[in-house]
């Protein structure tokens, strides 16, 4: 309720016309009631027809009144709970954008993709349910129960065990159903994880022929999905009937006792029909708050799966008071760096490493697969922290700088190439938003990218599918080699960058690099020795450790694990 509150308040001003038309609609259903009896009575003592037409104009009256409130309160909760919704969303998105490569981990992206659309959905399906019904039939209850008290006190007492029964079984269905709505959305998080695994890995499905097999473990949680909802509707589903039963029964019990006291003249039959409405009020009232209270458990579960996103603070600090601008750009040092991953403290994968880069300096990681190169160079952008030692950039620990600051400095061309929906030039400007066209141009020059782009209908304004589905490994490569061009930084990290890339390709591109980031510091982790070879420090790694540095030459003179990598990739004669 406080998470839902925190948004509503936002909207004072419709909240206050969602009550003020609560209460108009209440009136006028308790009104019509007040005049019918009075109406009836008057007909009963042979009231004139003036009067029983005038009664009728007010009543209409009434009725358009009620009609009114019904329409500002649907308008009102309508507002308040679209607006409710996305400002919900936009908040748990802004929050994910500052989550870590360790919260991300830990909370699971399937499971965050879950709670920004359905558990954000069911919040929206609860608010409308408490603005609309709960509301209204909150100051019904208590309206109904006054005027049931005001009209017949004797009559009133047959309707006070009702009351503690039906409340006793809306606790015992609440709690009951908390942890099937618990059970309900890590299943739900279970479906989309096993869906974006099998969307994303369709070609590897189809490659192996396992369609079936994907097919029966989507079954497999999409069954286990459907026991726990069944377990949860059929439990809800007791709650109709039981209220409509005990509701006829109590009306019954009221005409029966009623009768009594009309014949005995101590009721008159105007207040009799009056008091059966009111009695109707009162328990439809207290059956549809009944509902609203229901779905709290469920609704209490996706409130505390939001708000965990909402509150999760990140492991790595943005340092909005951090440093923004040095006097010198592009210099680089690892200093006795140390990490492991978080909860695995006692295995570190990177272990006491010591470097420095300058501008116009090219430094190369390579080793067998699990070395920890990636590792590595993702803590320089600071995707990670440091366990121990401290990574300089310009002269300050990285750590002391604000991190978007930070990131600006860095070109990051990552293992896997990532595009975005849009067009080419939209994603060539993702780092550089005020980028011209020439500059573009440029990069996707220098990139190798510019041939292939000019073959495009559309040229740069071609759209990219999703992740840029549809281009080649190598062509995704390439925009995102020139993606970071654009951006111009002190430091580029090229994360084994030209894997799809033939030779040719390779080493024009790289030629046609080494002019445009003169400047700049390189750090180049790759596989294949070819496109390391000409750089000035190339630092071997193995499970963690430095076990080689130096230049091509010197390497293969004296280091074991670089020789041996370099003879499966390189002939006899170019070793020599």
């Amino acid at each position: 309720m406080s998470l839902i509150w925190r948004y509503i308040s936002r909207y004072n001003k419709l909240f206050l016309l969602n009550v003020l038309g609560a209460f108009g609609f209440v009136f006028v259903e308790l009104g019509l009631p007040t005049m019918l009896a009075g109406l009836i009575n008057e007909t009963v003592a042979g009231g004139g027809k003036e009067n029983i037409l005038r009664a009728t104009a007010v009543m209409i009256g009434l009725a358009l009144v009620g009609f009114m409130g019904r329409i500002i309160v649907a308008y009102a909760t309508g507002k308040i709970t679209t607006n409710m919704v996305a400002d919900m969303r936009n908040d748990m998105y802004q929050n994910i954008q500052t989550f870590s490569h360790e919260e991300y981990d830990r909370i699971g992206v399937s499971s965050l993709v879950t709670r920004v659309t359905n558990d954000a959905f069911i919040l929206m399906q609860f608010a409308q349910m408490l603005l609309r019904m709960g509301l209204m039939t909150f100051i019904m209850m208590f309206a109904s129960a006054f005027m049931i008290a005001r009209t017949s006190p004797d009559l009133s007492i047959i309707l006070l065990p009702a009351f503690p029964a039906l409340l006793v079984m809306i606790v015992v269905i609440g709690k009951k159903s908390q942890p099937l709505s618990e059970a309900q959305q890590q299943s739900l998080d279970d479906i989309n994880g096993n869906l974006r695994e099998s969307l994303s890995g369709m070609r590897v499905i189809r490659a192996f022929v396992k369609e079936a097999f994907q097919a029966e473990r989507f079954e497999g949680v999409n069954k286990s999905y459907s026991v726990v909802s069944k377990k949860l509707f059929r439990l809800m589903a007791w709650n109709q009937p039981v209220f409509s039963h005990v509701i006829n029964l109590i009306i019954i019990a009221i005409m029966w006792f009623g009768s009594g006291q009309i014949e005995g003249g101590s009721l008159q039959l105007g207040d009799m029909t009056a008091f059966i409405e009111y009695s109707f009020h009162a328990l439809f009232s207290f059956l549809n708050f009944a509902v609203v209270f229901m779905m709290y458990p469920r609704a209490s579960v996706s409130a505390k799966r939001v708000r965990e996103v909402l509150e999760t603070t990140s492991s790595i600090s943005p340092n909005e008071g951090g440093i923004t601008e040095t006097s010198t750009h592009g210099y680089l040092s690892f200093e006795a760096v140390s990490f492991a991953y978080p909860g695995n403290t006692e295995t570190p994968v990177i272990k006491d490493i010591s470097f420095s880069a300058g501008p116009g300096q090219t430094i190369a990681f390579i080793g067998s697969t699990g070395s920890g190169k990636s590792t590595l160079i993702q803590l320089i952008p600071r995707f990670y922290d440091v366990t121990k030692g401290r990574i300089l950039i310009d002269g300050h620990d990285v750590r002391d700088y604000n991190l978007k600051a930070l990131r600006k400095k860095i070109g990051f061309i990552p293992q896997k190439a990532l595009l975005f929906t849009g067009t080419i030039s939209e994603n060539l400007r993702y780092g550089k938003w005020d980028a011209s066209k020439k500059e573009i141009e440029e990069a996707s020059d220098i990139s190798q990218a510019k041939e292939f782009i000019a073959r495009k209908p559309k040229r740069f304004d071609e759209h990219l599918a999703e992740g840029g589905s549809n281009l080649s490994g190598g062509q995704k490569q390439r925009l995102s080699i020139a993606r970071a061009i654009v951006r111009k930084p002190d430091i580029y990290i090229f994360d084994d960058s030209f894997s799809a890339l033939d030779y040719k390709t390779d080493a024009t591109l790289r030629a046609r690099l080494n002019k445009e980031t003169g400047k700049a510091t390189v750090i180049i982790v790759a596989q294949r020795v070819s496109t390391i070879m000409h750089a000035d420090k190339i630092i071997v790694m193995n499970e963690g450790e430095v076990v080689g540095q130096g230049t091509h030459k010197e390497l293969l003179r004296n280091c074991g694990i670089y020789y041996d990598i370099a003879s499966s990739q390189m002939s006899k004669e170019e070793l020599a």
